[in-house]
């Protein structure tokens, strides 16, 4: 028996924060943030925080709430770490583009 909180079936906010912010600090240190180093598995853990973010939009109400606008903000909050995330994955790559 899965205890609640682990089963994919139920919604959970704890769960997609969790999966989202923990993504987000494994990818600064496997960037090597101020270096900036490639690392491709940084790709596991942007998919991880897509994760976060589907079970956070699963949490979505049809009427406006204050949940409702919890959730939204909890989502904005998944889009800037994803972005935080594919900018870690893809900046090393375009070292190509410089002059150094």
């Amino acid at each position: 028996m899965i205890p609640r909180f682990f089963n994919p079936r139920f919604r959970s906010l704890l769960r997609g924060a969790i999966l989202v912010l923990l993504s987000l600090g494994v990818s600064i240190v496997l960037s090597g943030f101020p270096q900036n180093r490639a690392n491709p598995w940084i790709t596991l853990f942007a998919l991880l925080a897509i994760a976060g973010l589907i079970d956070h939009l699963r949490c979505m109400r049809t009427r406006w709430s204050w949940y409702h606008g919890g959730v939204i903000l909890l989502v904005y909050m998944d889009l800037m770490a994803l972005c935080m995330i594919i900018f870690f994955l893809l900046y090393p790559y375009a070292g190509w583009m410089t002059n150094h």
